[in-house]
């Protein structure tokens, strides 16, 4: 069965973006710091980011990083899913209704207005379609915003936490904690790169 993976940059003071994120500052003041690994020409850091992204079975994330993401300033044919990887994989978006068009009309886009967890349920079947065509388990990436990943980790829907974090410090923005995470943690890697530290847990 494919895991559930909270996967996020996030700053040394806990933060998912910067200040005044929104359309044209999508990440907030200062929030472009938290990707710098995932752009860089590190070799290390270039295959982490090549190989989560072909593990990748299915996405999850909210709509307000759907509209960023579609937007005229979001991803394209050099950046994407998995940064320059611009990976594929079925995209599942949570929010209240559908947009009325889409940009991005090359990705498999499907809206879920029922709640998280009925698009959780959603993401595993397609991940599971992507493992039998792929003869590999592949996961399911909760990709954010920092408040889905949030509501996920608070109804207990995560089984990995992964975690990359970025030597800033950006005072304020999003935080990715608001309460206490409702199951131990439980360490599984610890794995320093030039542009980040990338740490892996596994909920209990």
């Amino acid at each position: 069965m494919s895991h559930i993976i909270a996967d996020i940059s996030i700053s040394l003071d806990g933060y998912v973006t910067g200040p005044d994120p929104g359309p044209g500052n999508g990440l907030g003041t200062g929030g472009e710091a938290l990707h710098t690994w995932a752009f860089s020409d590190d070799p290390e850091e270039r295959r982490m980011v090549r190989e989560t992204t072909a593990r990748t079975g299915a996405v999850i994330l909210g709509r307000r990083l759907f509209d960023l993401v579609d937007g005229p300033g979001g991803w394209d044919d050099t950046v994407g899913y998995g940064a320059a990887e611009v990976g594929k994989p079925p995209f599942v978006v949570v929010t209240s209704a559908p947009p009325e068009s889409v940009r991005l009309t090359g990705l498999d886009w499907t809206f879920v207005t029922t709640g998280l967890p009925d698009a959780v349920a959603v993401a595993r079947e397609r991940a599971a379609t992507a493992s039998a065509h792929a003869g590999a388990d592949l996961d399911v990436v909760l990709m954010g915003g920092g408040a889905l990943i949030g509501s996920a980790l608070d109804a207990g829907l995560v089984d990995v936490l992964s975690l990359h974090l970025a030597p800033v410090v950006l005072g304020s923005g999003t935080p990715l904690f608001t309460a206490g995470v409702p199951r131990a943690l439980v360490q599984r890697g610890a794995h320093p790169t030039p542009n980040a530290t990338h740490l892996l847990y596994e909920l209990r």
